[in-house]
């Protein structure tokens, strides 16, 4: 399984703001929005990430990230010259996907819950074409809406509709195999002048080959798109830092978990930013002695979750 973030755009919800930046480089809370998307990938177990973005912007993400060697994962870049829909990050990463399956998030979408590394990890285990995660909403004309059967078969599917037929929002993470980029050529622009998702979910569902995944009302998931929902994502952010003690989507300490990097790394890296809380929770981590019992403890941080053996 290989992922993708795509963290392009013009981010004209957010203007001024990004006037100058990407706006999955604006920070929420205590670190860039693009942190919280890779970190569900790293902890679904992808160790091969590509990021789309704009070419203005690539090198500023990779000035950021690099190649993923100080977090033991393998990241690579491209480029999304026109905001021409999500369906075409899979025609941009056709060679890296090859006969890979594959996960996409959007870069300014975040996901927490309790346990939903284990919900994503099985769902990517077990699914066979395309999966999608449905999310209950109270109002679901705002979104891509999922209708499906007591088995989680998908029903149907509408961009905004007038009357919903249910009210479950399909969020930005979507489970695909390889046939992704061929289908997404096929499709036609929407009268919005994009390729659109919801087109692209339909062809797999006209062959019968899209399961939905729900997230139920233990989780929560926002779209920091606009200055409210950015406001809303960096003070939830950090109301759960200050009482749990733990960090949100710290790609470090999720490396170092996952046995990615060693101890040394870990602390070299905490190191080079002791000056700061993010910092000095690296040096605490690093300073631990018996971390094997630390990580069987953190499957009360969500956005950790427990890395189970396979």
């Amino acid at each position: 399984m290989k992922g993708i973030i795509l963290a392009g755009g013009s981010g004209t919800r957010l203007s001024p703001s990004t006037n100058s930046i990407n706006k999955h480089l604006l920070a929420v809370y205590d670190k860039p929005m693009i942190y919280y998307p890779l970190s569900v990938l790293m902890l679904a177990g992808m160790k091969e990430i590509m990021v789309i973005s704009t070419p203005a912007d690539r090198p500023r993400f990779e000035e950021l990230l690099g190649d993923g060697s100080e977090l033991g994962i393998s990241l690579s870049y491209e480029e999304q010259v026109e905001p021409n829909g999500i369906p075409e990050a899979f025609m941009i990463a056709e060679d890296f996907i090859g006969k890979d399956d594959v996960t996409l998030i959007l870069g300014d979408n975040i996901f927490y819950g309790q346990g939903f590394t284990t919900l994503l990890r099985n769902a990517i285990k077990h699914h066979k074409h395309a999966t999608v995660f449905g999310y209950r909403v109270k109002d679901p004309e705002r979104f891509g809406v999922v209708e499906f059967d007591h088995q989680q078969k998908v029903i149907s599917l509408e961009e905004k509709p007038v009357e919903p037929r249910s009210d479950f929002a399909v969020t930005g993470l979507y489970i695909y195999d390889h046939r992704a980029a061929s289908f997404a050529r096929k499709l036609s622009f929407s009268k919005r002048g994009e390729l659109e998702i919801t087109d692209l979910n339909k062809e797999y569902l006209k062959r019968e080959e899209l399961d939905v995944q729900l997230l139920g009302r233990g989780f929560a998931w926002m779209d920091a798109g606009t200055h409210d929902s950015l406001f809303d994502a960096a003070e939830f952010v950090k109301n759960i830092q200050q009482r749990q003690g733990f960090k949100l989507a710290c790609l470090e300490e999720i490396s170092y978990y996952m046995g990615y990097i060693d101890n040394e790394m870990l602390m070299k890296k905490g190191k080079s930013m002791e000056k700061n809380d993010y910092g000095k929770y690296l040096l605490e981590i690093a300073g631990r002695k018996h971390t094997q019992q630390y990580w069987e403890s953190i499957d009360q941080n969500p956005m950790l979750g427990l890395v189970e053996n396979e």
